[in-house]
């Protein structure tokens, strides 16, 4: 019976102690400084961590897409290496650092070039039976800044230079029938671009833009005299993306099919994403993301990938187009202010705020004009019916900005008027039969006699059948450049019924000073 008590004890006071031995974490980061002073990550880097004195095998991690990871350990004294070098402007980067995890308490341990090995790379290391371990991240991050957003009046994409001559890669779908764009290279550079050749079969669309603009920025080479990776089902892929109001950034995906007709790939692409180039983990592109095909069953987070051999004959052809012609202008087109809405301000302005919550008005001929700040734009978010139609993404974002929204005004045929009359002799009262006037075309608006160019030239679709739609007018502005400096503001629209027609409305003080009332919400005061 003692035996049995002694035993008892011994096992419980052995589980206390290892139930004792809390796991904690160790975070990882692993990032490197680039020539321009930037870090960074070090995306899917494998690392080996092993206990002092080894007791089992080493332990295999890696590292997510920002260059950080988390384990739990013991406590205890920790080897954690590489288990490959990196290649790394022009060197291979390797760690082996040892740590005590420590009870009680969460441990960091950062990997960057001060704590790592750094030797050169001599020509032929890859050829090495033991190989350099190219980082996805380091060849990724080399062309973030060739990527570009592209506008057009009814959607956002992305694009990439592919040429110094100034031409840019996209996909077909997302332009559409546009024949000219704007591409913006960073938040403050935005200039115009031409589209020079649009395959719709290919699904490959090449714009142009001043080559002047580009000077700093390398250009993604397509690879078009080498042979194109073999691609798997179930390979990773990544693509480079600027997506509508978002940084610009990397997403994995896998392959879901390959074939002749092109690559399917399950991408989580936010809105705008689409016309980037799609590369693979060892940093060969591959391809510009695209709509999934009509064909194809639509599912979320699908995309199609056209093959870099059928945008390389497209840019062929674009290259041919242009050796005459000058590039269109270099001259920067307006961008967003630079500082957010002041969203938090926007509550409790709108608590206070007597009165009606609805847009600035204005009558024309053929169009309502309404005038939309970010307070009032804030004030319907939670209102139903606020549809922006292909934009409503863009205006949720609550922009700081002053929108300018054009919409057709309804009206009644003259025959229509005739017919009610005639009925209503009967004894029958006929609701109004109604149409549009007019889609809107585009807008002009002027501080005093000087015309401000629109941040954004935006058309809302209008469908009035399955086949058939028309247009309202989403015009961006910089509240600036109508603000009191302005003594007058007039807009001059066109329709599309009568393009040559201009119709001219002076905007009414009233309307101005609250524009400018609501503006200052949130601004911070001048000293």
């Amino acid at each position: 019976m003692g035996r049995v008590l002694v035993l008892t004890i011994l096992v419980f006071v052995a589980q206390t102690a290892i139930s004792g031995q809390t796991l904690v974490v160790l975070h990882i980061r692993a990032a490197l400084i680039d020539a321009t002073g930037q870090a960074t990550p070090l995306a899917r880097h494998a690392l080996l961590i092993s206990e002092n004195p080894p007791t089992r095998e080493p332990r295999r991690i890696v590292t997510s897409i920002d260059g950080t990871a988390d384990v739990r350990l013991r406590p205890g004294n920790y080897t954690v290496e590489s288990d490959q070098p990196v290649a790394f402007q022009g060197k291979a980067y390797h760690w082996t650092q040892k740590l005590d995890v420590v009870a009680g308490r969460d441990s960091t341990l950062e990997l960057t070039a001060a704590n790592a090995v750094a030797e050169p790379i001599a020509p032929g290391t890859t050829d090495a039976p033991e190989t350099l371990a190219t980082d996805t991240s380091l060849s990724l991050r080399q062309w973030l800044d060739s990527v570009v957003e592209l506008w057009t009046p009814t959607a956002h994409a992305s694009g990439f230079l592919v040429d110094a001559t100034g031409l840019i890669v996209t996909n077909q779908r997302v332009v559409g029938d546009a024949t000219s764009v704007e591409v913006q290279l960073s938040r403050s550079i935005k200039v115009a671009g031409t589209v020079v050749e649009a395959d719709r079969q290919r699904d490959i669309a090449v714009v142009r833009i001043d080559p002047t603009v580009m000077a700093s920025i390398r250009p993604v080479p397509l690879g078009c005299s080498s042979s194109s990776p073999p691609i798997a089902r179930g390979q990773e892929i990544y693509t480079l993306a600027a997506p509508l109001r978002q940084q610009k950034g990397w997403t994995l995906g896998a392959v879901s099919r390959a074939d002749a007709r092109g690559i399917a790939a399950d991408f989580s692409l936010a809105t705008g994403g689409l016309g980037g180039p799609v590369f693979t983990a060892s940093g060969d592109l591959v391809g510009v993301t695209s709509l999934p095909g009509e064909r194809e069953e639509p599912r979320r987070g699908a995309a199609r990938v056209v093959r870099i051999s059928d945008a390389c004959e497209v840019v062929a052809a674009a290259a041919k187009k242009v050796a005459a012609v000058p590039p269109p202008g270099a001259t920067n087109l307006p961008v967003e202010p630079m500082a957010p809405a002041p969203v938090a301000a926007f509550k409790d302005a709108v608590r206070r705020r007597a009165g009606s919550l609805k847009p600035y008005q204005i009558a024309a001929s053929d169009f309502d004009v309404a005038f939309i700040t970010p307070v009032l734009n804030y004030a319907a978010q939670s209102q139903p019916n606020q549809s922006f139609s292909n934009w409503s993404e863009y205006v949720a974002d609550i922009p700081p900005v002053l929108l300018v929204r054009v919409t057709p005004r309804m009206m009644e045929s003259l025959w229509s008027k005739v017919a009610r009359g005639a009925a209503q002799t009967q004894g029958m009262a006929l609701p109004p039969l109604t149409h549009l006037k007019s889609g809107f075309q585009r807008l002009h608006a002027f501080c005093d006699r000087t015309e401000v160019t629109p941040i954004h030239p935006f058309k809302l679709e209008l469908r009035v059948s399955e086949t058939d739609a028309i247009y309202e007018g989403l015009y961006v502005f910089d509240p600036a450049a109508l603000g009191p400096g302005c003594g007058t503001v007039t807009l001059v629209l066109h329709s599309e019924k009568e393009p040559g027609k201009a119709d001219t409305r002076v905007v009414v003080p009233a309307v101005l000073q609250q524009i400018r009332r609501d503006f200052d919400v949130g601004a911070t005061p001048t000293p």
